[in-house]
């Protein structure tokens, strides 16, 4: 019986010792970046990216376009500077954003070249998904960004019903 209680005794002090000291180690771990819960979005982006996709015009038309994405991580992966430029046969974007993440949200300026439009961009950020809307006088368009591992979808659909785009969707790889 008195080996049965030391044992025991042993295993609570065990248990007293560890359990938190694991506790500790997985909620440092977690918010650190373990399953990206408390991770700054923009760090999954950081890199060069390359793909196709599709536009589809207000005429009814598809076409097939490439695209390249170029996305510079700053400021402990709280900024994002990014570049993405897409030409098919008959149409082209040259699309610039600066973004903020602060608590899920996202904040920045946008500007588009071949246009010369510029304009606001506000969204949420959670794990994978960054979906935004880019404001402009004239303009108004929903951008979302998906990225799971080495591979990340990107569509913009204008809200406007005069634009003559209707949707662009587009498929990258990083590297």
């Amino acid at each position: 019986m008195t080996h049965l209680t030391h044992g025991i005794s042993i295993s609570l002090k065990w248990t007293t010792r560890i359990i938190p000291q694991v506790s500790l180690a997985l909620v440092v771990w977690l918010f650190a970046g373990g399953y990206g819960f408390a991770q700054a979005p923009f760090d999954r982006l950081a890199g060069q990216w390359s793909g196709t996709g599709t536009v589809d015009m207000a005429s009814g038309a598809r076409e097939r376009i490439k695209c390249r994405a170029s996305y510079d991580s700053l400021g402990d992966q709280k900024k994002l500077q990014l570049n993405i430029r897409c030409a098919s046969e008959s149409y082209n974007f040259d699309l610039r954003a600066s973004a903020s993440y602060a608590g899920g949200a996202v904040t920045g300026n946008w500007s588009e070249s071949t246009r010369n439009v510029a304009g606001t961009i506000s969204g949420r950020a959670d794990g994978e998904n960054l979906q935004v809307v880019a404001r402009a006088s004239a303009f108004t368009a929903s951008l979302s960004l998906i990225t799971h591992g080495g591979r990340q979808t990107v569509t913009i659909r204008p809200l406007d019903q005069q634009s003559d785009i209707r949707n662009v969707s587009i498929s990258l790889k990083r590297g």
